[in-house]
């Protein structure tokens, strides 16, 4: 996927993943309380900072904290930027 944003320093541009439907157990889960997807995936990486060098790359399944980053639409598509000390994984 190619997005024409080049996030600054230490940030990452993040897509979320879709958040849960259904419960283990089947049962459909409204709108209205589902829950915010706490994983994602990287979409675009910056150039780190001179001193901190970027540990993710492009297309990292990463996680981060439910309420991490600033919410962004580009082209009609909801995305997520943060600093890189706000993501807790790669997984």
């Amino acid at each position: 996927m190619s997005v024409n944003v080049k996030p600054l320093a230490d940030r990452v541009l993040v897509e979320p993943a879709a958040a849960e439907e259904k419960t283990a157990g089947g049962i459909i889960i409204p709108d209205t309380a589902k829950e915010k997807p706490q994983k994602g995936k990287i979409v675009s990486v910056g150039n780190g900072k001179p001193d901190e060098p970027m540990t993710v790359k492009e297309g990292d399944t990463v996680l981060y904290g439910k309420f991490a980053g600033t919410e962004i639409n580009i082209e009609g598509k909801d995305y997520l930027i943060m600093r890189e000390s706000d993501l807790f994984a790669i997984v």
